[in-house]
């Protein structure tokens, strides 16, 4: 399996103050856990390019473009929602991290990798088509996947979600969008307390009680993921990878471990396999816990590799 690693140097520019969760330490411990384990000598590396104001249109308002790019400071923190702050770079962050879903998407639908992980901050599944929330400025996955229906013409998209808040921005995106289906797990009651009630035939919501473990999830993927992927049948499938309902993460309340999110990858992995030729496009979303996440997400790459 050739499995495709997108950055941006950029992505270790963005901050929002010097305490805050999500900080570009999230993406040296990765890297710093996969060289460690021998995996990134096995990866495919690239540099994300920037994602086009195009790109970006087609998921979000051009107005919320413009005024995120007029907002972008030359120095010091503007803060865009009660979660949410730009720095100097955080502008440059953002684009590079939607053109890694971009990138990843090319590679591919081209058959240049067999599947992508994008291991770039800030995170985007919680940003709307015209609001930032919860650390997230552009929704990253929703570029992509726009990518892939506009560029390539396929006619379903199947998004997983495991990060333990609600993917309630890629919900907004594509709720009325009979191409898209996006699964997703997520701690009940909590942040953004959204998508509990919000389940139809193409959005697969499944609340989960603080404290689930890993054989709850694995009830929710097997009997309320599967059947409805099995009848959607994706040409392509993104992850929106958070690591944040690890048991060891201090924002969330969940009791995941590593032999999780192998099981889970595995699930997506067999997914993509019978129904989209294997493409899968992973990006990272949650996960603030440094040696849990790096520990999670170098499993979620390694079970990736593996034919």
């Amino acid at each position: 399996m050739t499995t495709a690693f997108i950055t941006h140097p950029d992505t270790l520019l963005h901050i929002m103050d010097g305490n805050h969760p999500e900080s570009p330490a999230r993406i040296t411990a990765i890297k710093n856990a996969l060289i460690k384990q021998g995996i990134y000598q096995h990866l495919a590396v690239y540099e994300a390019p920037a994602a086009t104001g195009a790109q970006l249109a087609r998921v979000h308002h051009s107005d919320y473009i413009q005024h995120i790019r007029a907002l972008s400071p030359k120095a010091g923190l503007v803060r865009l929602d009660a979660d949410t702050a730009m720095g100097p770079m955080s502008l440059s962050a953002t684009l590079h991290a939607s053109g890694a879903a971009v990138l990843a998407t090319d590679l591919v639908m081209q058959g240049k990798a067999d599947n992508a992980f994008c291991c770039v901050r800030p995170p985007g599944h919680h940003a709307g088509r015209a609001n930032s929330a919860g650390f997230c400025i552009f929704n990253h996955i929703a570029v992509g996947v726009a990518h892939a229906l506009a560029q390539y013409k396929v006619q379903r998209v199947a998004i997983i979600d495991f990060d333990v808040h609600h993917g309630d921005g890629t919900e907004d995106i594509f709720k009325s969008n009979p191409q898209v289906m996006l699964c997703s797990t997520f701690q009940h009651p909590f942040y953004p307390h959204r998508g509990f009630d919000t389940r139809t035939a193409t959005m697969i919501n499944v609340p989960l009680a603080a404290n689930a473990e890993g054989k709850q999830y694995q009830q929710a993927f097997n009997q309320e993921f599967l059947p409805a992927l099995n009848q959607f049948k994706p040409e392509i499938i993104y992850v929106s990878a958070g690591f944040d309902a690890h048991i060891d993460d201090p924002l969330a309340g969940m009791q995941l471990v590593n032999q999780d999110y192998a099981w889970i990858t595995s699930f997506i992995k067999q997914v993509a396999k019978q129904h989209a030729q294997g493409r899968t496009v992973s990006l990272l979303e949650g996960g603030y816990h440094l040696p849990a996440l790096a520990q999670a997400a170098s499993t979620h790459i390694s079970v990736m590799m593996q034919t």
